[in-house]
């Protein structure tokens, strides 16, 4: 019975310290995504992922009509070659086959690296402003309604304040 009092005793010393720290912090809130899709340094890199993805399609496109019209003619060729010829041939259009499938994912790869490395700065940037703005403004916490955070009605979305600072 003395356990159960003094486990009670400290779960409502707990429940006030915590309702006591709350009611003093500060809390605002912000979409991340819509700054930093607001923001122009995020347009320029989209432009470029753009034109490298391009790249990349036109090339798999070249790629792949080359394929194409190679079995073509190797199944038009087919019954006046060889078996032997057929079978080497065979193996080349696998090869082929391969070379366009490598391709696709290092170009995958290689899009993701490049829009990492775009995003990096311009993260960065934002995360930056958000907490100038914040400090500024004394609070204590800034949630992100991007990743789709319950908001508390009486936060302030610190949103255009810190698109003024970063000039957008």
């Amino acid at each position: 019975m003395k356990q159960l009092k003094t486990l009670l005793l400290a779960t409502a010393l707990c429940i006030g310290t915590v309702s006591f720290t709350q009611a003093q912090s500060k809390v605002a809130h912000i979409d991340t995504q819509e700054l930093i899709s607001a923001m122009p340094a995020m347009k320029a890199a989209q432009k470029q992922l753009e034109t490298l993805s391009k790249t990349y399609q036109a090339d798999l496109q070249t790629m792949g009509t080359e394929f194409q019209n190679k079995v073509k003619q190797y199944e038009a060729e087919a019954p006046s070659k060889t078996d032997e010829e057929n079978a080497k041939r065979g193996q080349e259009i696998q090869g082929m086959q391969q070379n366009i499938q490598q391709y696709q994912g290092q170009a995958q790869k290689d899009l993701q690296t490049k829009e990492m490395d775009l995003l990096k700065p311009i993260t960065e940037k934002a995360k930056a402003a958000i907490l100038k703005v914040a400090r500024a403004q004394k609070f204590d916490y800034v949630l992100d309604t991007a990743q789709g955070a319950t908001i508390l009605a009486d936060g302030k979305d610190l949103l255009n304040d810190v698109k003024k600072e970063l000039g957008i």
